[in-house]
């Protein structure tokens, strides 16, 4: 029981990574490719990027939370860099959602806030990839 408690971070930096790899690389493009119209794709695909930022707060959150339980004293290296990675990547999520969304849902300088847009959240699959990796790692080099 205690070595399944002992995986969840890797769990839910897997679905953060995996949501974030899932929207963003594979059903938006589906929108597009299949809605009737841009407009149309773009208004969901605007929900689905808010829906995802909540995810990566939340996801962000029990990290944290779990990191500070597991090492309340001294923290590894990794550990000390996979908390960057998680701050950052929930505040890019933040960003994209509270400064760059608005902009691009009132069509405002269209494609660079959406190249703003699209590398911030390049950005944050790559946060979340870095803490699943250290996290994976982590487990790994413990169990031997």
């Amino acid at each position: 029981m205690k070595s399944m408690l002992s995986a969840w971070p890797v769990w839910i930096a897997a679905f953060w990574w995996g949501s974030l790899t899932t929207v963003g690389f594979y059903v938006v493009p589906m929108l597009f490719a299949h809605l009737p119209t841009p407009a149309l794709a773009g208004n969901m695909a605007a929900k689905l990027f808010a829906a995802q930022t909540w995810v990566a707060l939340v996801c962000g959150l029990l990290l944290l939370m779990n990191g500070r339980q597991n090492q309340p004293s001294a923290q590894t290296e990794q550990s000390r860099v996979a908390i960057i990675f998680i701050v950052s990547g929930m505040l890019l999520a933040l960003l994209s959602e509270f400064a760059v969304a608005p902009r691009i849902i009132a069509r405002e300088n269209l494609r660079l806030w959406h190249s703003i847009g699209t590398l911030l959240y390049a950005l944050q699959w790559g946060c979340a990839g870095v803490v699943f990796q250290k996290l994976m790692t982590g487990r790994s080099g413990s169990a031997r």
